[in-house]
Parts: C-alpha cells; structure tokens; sequence
C-alpha cells in the first residue's frame, strides 16, 4: 500500500545548503580567467555544452549570474533554413491580428486576442504592420 517506513526521510526545506554542495561566489568583475557566464560565451560563439555552472557572479539583480568554464565550452551551433523557418512561423503567430490578419512589426499584446485598432478603434501607423495576405476570387 504504502513505503515502508524504512524508506522514508525527513527533510527541511530552509535548511541550509552544506558547503560541499555550494559553489564560489565572485564580486562584479572580479570572475577568474577562463570562466564566462551564457552571454560571454554567446558573444564568442560558443555555448555551456552541458556542463555545471563552476561559480557565481554576483550581478545588481536578485539572482547571481552562473559562469561556465570556457575551456569545456562547445561551438553553437549553426542556424539552419529549418529552425529559421520555425522560429518566423511561432513569431508570426505572436505578431498577427486574429480580426484583420495585419503581421505587425512588434508582438501584439496576449489579453486583447487583436490588434488596437481592432480591439479599440486605435488607428495603427501603416509603417508598424505588414499588410495582409490578398485573398484570391479566382472562380467565383
């Protein structure tokens, strides 16, 4: 029916973590040669690969930036015509008025379901959009 209660463990959630399970902290610019966070490793073309984060830095945020060894880093790779494709059709579904199917240049917002113009009255700059595909009367 149940686990034995053999196999049962109790555990603290506000425990601290145990120092073997912690990994440095450096201050702002003051990161060691040879470690670099996802963005530094960006920049030179290269990605964690799926190594651990080595340390922290600690950045004006609430969260401490993870640094990677550069040395383990593997190459990014490459963009294909596939995933180009993909991406344009997730943006363009992101980016198109669902009422007058106008691709605006920015992501229209999620709660209105529409474009401003549609949803309010708003009139949009003919610059931020696109114009809809024409539709075809071929035999009618």
């Amino acid at each position: 029916m149940g686990r034995a209660l053999e196999e049962v463990t109790e555990v603290d959630p506000y425990a601290k973590p145990t120092e073997a399970a912690t990994i440095p902290v450096f201050a702002r610019l003051q990161a060691p040669e040879g470690l670099a966070t996802k963005r530094q490793l960006d920049a030179l073309g290269l990605r964690p690969g799926g190594q651990d984060p080595v340390a922290e830095v600690q950045t004006r945020g609430p969260k401490n930036g993870l640094l990677y060894r550069i040395d383990l880093a593997l190459p990014k790779r490459p963009m294909t015509l596939a995933k180009e494709y993909a991406l344009d059709k997730a943006m363009a579904a992101r980016q198109t008025c669902g009422i007058c199917h106008r691709r605006y240049h920015y992501v229209l917002p999620t709660r209105l379901d529409s474009c401003l113009e549609c949803h309010d009255g708003t009139p949009a700059d003919p610059a931020s959009y696109i114009a809809p595909p024409a539709s075809h009367h071929l035999a009618a």
